[in-house]
């Protein structure tokens, strides 16, 4: 059948459709991410009270201080604390300045992977890729949270766009910009960003303009690009004397260099994480097997377990029975193919980064998946547009039929993780994606390639939609979280990972927080009373949340290693009263603990062992000399951090050593020592 040639009249109308495509696409963005944000309140308080510092100090922003007083950083290098701190120095303190700028960057990824994708296959190949992404449930929850992964995303996408470009013309330059991209990716999340460093060199070298040797010394100049874009900044700190820049945090040595390697690099991989929350590395918890330890089983399947499946696994498989029939079509197709680089390039994003997450032994959250979404968008996106070109061959529409099945039958499995969620939806999916399926074995015939194109896309993203809608309407506060309803056998609705996690925590005074709360069971660890919303962590010999870490609405009270602590107003005042003749007007054990305090205050709050409560900042000496000189007010007790069951740990000498020295009270249910006041 041969279609009608196209008229003027119809060029125009499809000229009008594809900016108002792309308005509807962004700004539809933005509205979903915007909506109801404030409902995060201070989303993960460990980085809000980093950004706070950060909008306070310059030095605290140059070194992502947790406090304004710089005692000690965040466990992670300070890029994606920079731009929120700016954003907070300009309009103020409140969840919204935090949050926005995490906002922006989602959509900005979503519109560079259109234009990307747009230039490979055209306009609404575009589309498809932005909106995948868009309502991909872990991204969507990410671009609405202030953890490093929405400023991560943007700049792996940057790269490949760069990576493209040099393909695409030969040119260094934009192997030069490359390397700077991923550089400041890895000031982002460190060794995360490496992930995709394979891929792009492998692609370049594959498919680049030029000699075999020309592109390598491309790489070569891209790897000292990069090299200077991180090292610059890991230079600074290891120069700059350790007396006067703050402790590096979540090392055990006070060095940017083992935190690298260490904490955040190696020992993600093989479970040695010194200072990690369970003694001895990632192993030995709940749910271990086949070397996951307590962050979950670890293989190939790991990425479609109910704990991440609902998060990203919708359309892995259809994207990969697309992306290989892709390759096959393009087939004998010039070296230099730009479609070829395209698939190849986010196909191995997709393969190496699920390879690495799937048997990592170390911390492993489900939040991580957000870095499979582009990579999941693109090769859907690309591999359905170019076997959609292809149609008028059986073979494809079978292939094309199948990947419509699958993506419904996959769709259908995770919702019914949902049972109570929606339940009439999967059966929907299921029914419009078998029947797109069929149609799509026709879909060579004109008047039947529209309904089939509706089918496919309603099966492939109605469920995702459902998830990212549930992730939008509910609030996601504290260190671990997760997207979508609660399934069964992976983590509840706010919260996830070890002792589950529920919708409480680090909000803005009289917001979300209190004690109790859904989710304490999400991961098959007990709660115990006093757990809260974090719950308690088995083998680790300290619980995780404090009565106020739970869930919405409530009184304030102490936090935990998962959430903030949530200081009522008389505390507050207390904390507030003679402030700035301290240079800390409290210190706590840990700085979830101390991130509440501090963010309610406005002042300087000492987080006494970093994340974790391991670190040896301070030592037991060292504080003692500051309680001498006057420079801490208060020490706030009573929260459940993995430092102070430990004796051996600096923070466990340094609570019992205020405990036998001082008198203690009690202020809106939190223990309060009055350090300026000792009882001998």
């Amino acid at each position: 059948m041969t279609a009608e040639p196209a008229t003027p009249e119809r060029k125009r109308e499809a000229g009008l459709w594809q900016p108002l495509s792309v308005v509807a696409l962004l700004v539809g963005t933005a509205v979903a991410y915007l909506w109801n944000l404030s409902a995060n309140g201070w989303a993960n308080s460990f980085y809000s009270a980093a950004i706070q510092a950060g909008s306070e100090s310059w030095t605290a922003w140059f070194f992502g201080s947790s406090d304004m007083a710089n005692s000690i950083t965040v466990d992670k290098p300070p890029a994606a604390l920079w731009i929120p701190s700016l954003s907070v120095r300009i309009f103020g303190l409140n969840s919204w300045s935090v949050l926005v700028p995490e906002v922006l960057m989602g959509v900005a990824s979503v519109a560079l992977l259109y234009l990307i994708t747009k230039k490979y296959f055209g306009h609404w190949p575009g589309i498809l890729a932005g909106v995948v992404l868009a309502v991909t449930p872990v991204a969507a929850m990410m671009f609405r949270f202030n953890n490093p992964e929405a400023l991560l995303i943007l700049l792996m996408i940057a790269a490949v766009w760069a990576t493209l470009k040099a393909i695409d013309d030969g040119r260094l330059r934009w192997m030069i910009l490359t390397g700077v991209f991923v550089g400041f990716g890895f000031l982002t999340k460190q060794l995360q960003v490496m992930l995709i460093v394979p891929p792009l060199a492998i692609t370049y070298l594959a498919f680049g303009q030029h000699t075999w040797i020309r592109r390598i010394g491309h790489l070569f100049a891209a790897l000292g690009v990069l090299i200077v874009s991180a090292g610059w900044w890991i230079l600074a700190v290891e120069l700059w004397p350790a007396t006067s820049r703050p402790y590096i945090g979540g090392s055990q040595n006070n060095s940017i260099l083992e935190l690298t390697l260490g904490y955040n690099g190696l020992g993600r991989l093989n479970g040695n994480e010194t200072g990690s929350v369970v003694p001895g590395g990632g192993y030995g918890g709940p749910g271990g097997g086949a070397g996951g330890g307590m962050w979950g089983d670890t293989g190939w399947l790991r990425m479609f377990e109910p704990a991440q499946g609902g998060q990203i696994a919708w359309l892995i498989p259809t994207g990969l029975l697309l992306l290989v029939a892709a390759l096959v079509l393009i087939g004998k197709a010039r070296r230099t193919d730009p479609r070829r680089a395209y698939l190849v390039v986010w196909g191995l994003w997709l393969l190496v980064t699920m390879a690495v997450f799937s048997f990592m032994a170390g911390i492993f959250h489900s939040y991580y998946t957000a870095a499979l979404a582009p990579a999941v968008a693109a090769v859907v996106a690309g591999g359905a547009t170019v076997c959609w070109s292809q149609r008028h061959r059986l073979w494809v529409r079978i292939v094309l039929g199948t990947a419509v099945w699958i993506a419904a039958i996959w769709s259908f499995v995770l919702l019914g993780r949902s049972p109570d969620f929606v339940p009439w939806l999967r059966w929907m999916v299921l029914f419009v994606g078998l029947f797109g399926g069929i149609l799509m074995l026709v879909a060579h015939r004109t008047y039947l390639s529209a309904v089939a194109v509706v089918a496919a896309l309603g099966a492939g993203v109605a469920g995702p939609i459902a998830y990212t809608v549930d992730t939008i309407a509910t609030p996601k506060q504290g260190s671990i979280i997760s997207a979508g309803p609660r399934a069964e056998g992976g983590f509840g609705p706010g919260g996830g990972g070890p002792g589950g996690g529920g919708p409480g925590g680090g909000g803005p005074r009289g917001g979300a927080g209190g004690p109790g709360a859904d989710g304490a069971q999400a991961a098959g660890t007990a709660g115990g009373p006093t757990a809260g919303a974090a719950g308690t962590m088995p083998g680790a010999g300290g619980g995780m949340g404090g009565p106020g870490a739970g869930g919405a609405g409530g009184a304030g009270g102490p936090g935990g290693l998962l959430m903030g602590s949530h200081p009522g107003d008389e505390l507050v005042a207390m904390l507030q009263e003679d402030a700035d003749q301290y240079t800390w007007v409290a210190a706590a054990v840990g700085s979830n603990e101390a991130s509440g305090y501090q963010l309610e205050s406005g002042y300087s709050v000492m987080p006494i062992g970093g994340f974790n409560g391991t670190d040896p900042s301070p030592t037991l000496q060292q504080f003692q000399e500051l309680v001498a000189e006057r420079k801490i007010h208060y020490f706030l007790g009573g929260g459940r951090g993995f430092g102070n069951t430990d004796e051996s740990q600096p923070s466990a000498q340094i609570a019992a050593w205020v405990a036998d020295n001082f008198t203690e009270t009690t202020v809106d249910g939190t223990t309060v020592y009055d350090l300026t006041a000792p009882t001998t």
